[in-house]
């Protein structure tokens, strides 16, 4: 499949074809199905940014005991992993400058298959996990 450049904002989960649409931060080189995948990524994270504004009402649940916001960082990794994979070189080089712990170790994205619901990963064993 044809490979084509897209500029992405993570901030704003956004994917843009011409570079002067609006503000972006990285640029990756994507093909159809992978620019499919990375949107799935941008949707499932944005699912756990909903959830998080209802559980920030909840003084009581710290941020390291709270599995939305888990499931957020979770997800907010697997797009920069994605955007490193696909990347320009400029950009790759931006990404690696971050300082994310794991980032570099695991430089492959994990795609996540669930059946009418989803859970974060690492805590739930019965999710089927594919690169």
């Amino acid at each position: 499949m044809e490979k084509r450049r897209y500029y992405i904002s993570v901030q704003s989960k956004t994917i843009m074809e011409q570079q002067g649409d609006a503000s972006y931060e990285l640029e990756i080189e994507a093909s159809a199905d992978e620019l499919q995948k990375l949107n799935e990524l941008f949707e499932l994270m944005d699912d756990f940014d909903v959830k998080t504004y209802y559980r920030a009402q909840i003084p009581a649940i710290p941020y390291h005991h709270d599995s939305e916001n888990d499931g957020y960082d979770y997800y907010l990794k697997e797009i920069y992993n994605f955007i490193y994979k696909t990347g320009t070189e400029e950009t790759r080089s931006h990404i690696l400058s971050m300082k994310y712990s794991d980032l570099k170790s695991r430089m492959i994205p994990t795609r996540i298959y669930y059946a009418g619901f989803f859970r974060y990963p690492t805590q739930y064993s019965h999710i089927k996990c594919k690169s």
